[in-house]
């Protein structure tokens, strides 16, 4: 199996969050295994300025360094106009090496920005804690019992839903029937790792009635999409029904305030501009794999733990760039061997629950926390 380039320290201190989420749940968590899972059951690593998964590079530009993301279709669709060229050939990596050397780092990105494509500037985001504001009366209880929302797609998101799930919470992974969560495309046995034991609940989110009603029966609501995406369906936090106790996380690329909220991330390039990243004869290259997701789930989890331990009745808003910059600087780089998870249980067919869902918010209309 490939190791992993990652710093001790890092994992030191992500061990150290694992073990506030197990203080408040009793349930073990192993943030070696969380970090390096993926990683172990696709059997994938970095390749220098190459991501483990292969669609994020880091590339030199005139005055510094960026990272550009092309995983979506529409990525690739995107990259003519980013260069003003339609001759662009079908691997377009060549090209974008070539025009980033010569523009600075912040024309790199302003103009992928406005194209709507990942991208990050090498240490351009800050280190700073999650965003905390009351929003509902406070009802302590344990996570056991609880009923989470899980909204979110591929990594961070849904890794807190499944350690919320681990400590005994009812986990409903919510889909749209016409665009289901992209994991479910790749290596089964990561959906299954991240989505095993949780419900399947398809809805439709032009006519998003199903979810609202999952929304105000929900004592957890995992969000992971720009905030606008919910808002202007009227479920954003503020227009849903106040639950006593109710935890609304939301999971952002780089925060919610400002132009940055429409930025779009993922792992690998979050994690570049937090800085994330280790140094091979003074040039970046990736650190671990996509790794502001792992980190920002764990971070995530133990955050609505803690919250659901105080009480609860609050947004938390993680920005996983903001996340990733926290680890930045730490040294003591080691080669670590992936940890393959146990994978116990495979993710449901899209859907599968949506009758079971129904009865549960049925029954907890009117219970309370």
């Amino acid at each position: 199996m490939t190791p992993l380039a990652i710093p001790r320290d890092l994992l030191r201190q992500a061990q150290a969050v694992a073990d506030g989420f197990t203080a408040h749940t009793g349930v073990a968590v192993d943030a070696t295994e969380l970090l390096t899972g993926r990683a172990a059951l696709l059997n994938i690593a970095p390749q220098g300025q190459v991501s483990a998964g292969g669609a994020t590079r880091l590339l030199a530009t005139r005055d510094g360094w960026c990272a550009l993301t092309l995983s979506r279709p529409d990525d690739i669709e995107a990259i003519p106009a980013l260069l003003q060229d339609d001759s662009v050939q079908p691997d377009p990596w060549p090209a974008v090496l070539a025009w980033a050397a010569v523009n600075s780092a912040a024309e790199v990105a302003e103009r992928a920005r406005l194209l709507g494509l990942p991208v990050a500037v090498l240490g351009e985001t800050a280190p700073a804690p999650p965003v905390v504001s009351p929003l509902w009366p406070t009802q302590a209880g344990a996570l056991a019992g609880t009923l989470v929302a899980d909204l979110s797609s591929m990594w961070a998101g849904p890794l807190c839903g499944q350690l919320l799930a681990r400590a005994g919470a009812t986990v409903v992974k919510v889909e749209s029937s016409s665009r289901p969560d992209g994991t479910r495309a790749g290596a089964p046995t990561f959906f299954d790792w991240m989505n095993g034991g949780k419900l399947s609940y398809a809805v439709d989110f032009d006519d998003p009635r199903d979810l609202a009603a999952l929304i105000r029966a929900a004592d957890v609501v995992i969000e992971a999409s720009r905030p606008a995406a919910l808002v202007r369906r009227g479920l954003g936090p503020d227009a849903v029904a106040a639950r006593p106790g109710r935890i609304w996380l939301r999971i952002t690329g780089h925060g919610t305030e400002g132009e940055q909220a429409d930025w779009v991330a993922f792992g690998d390039d979050a994690a570049v501009s937090g800085g994330l990243v280790g140094y091979r004869q003074g040039a970046p290259v990736f650190s671990g794999d996509a790794i502001a997701d792992p980190l920002t789930g764990l971070h995530a989890a133990a955050a609505v733990a803690d919250s659901r331990h105080r009480g609860g009745g609050e947004l938390i808003e993680f920005s996983m760039a903001a996340v990733a910059a926290g680890y930045r600087g730490c040294d003591g780089g080691i080669d670590i061997v992936p940890v393959r998870p146990t994978v116990g249980l495979h993710g449901r067919d899209l859907g599968a629950d949506n009758d079971a869902v129904r009865r549960l918010v049925a029954e907890r209309a009117d219970t309370p926390c």
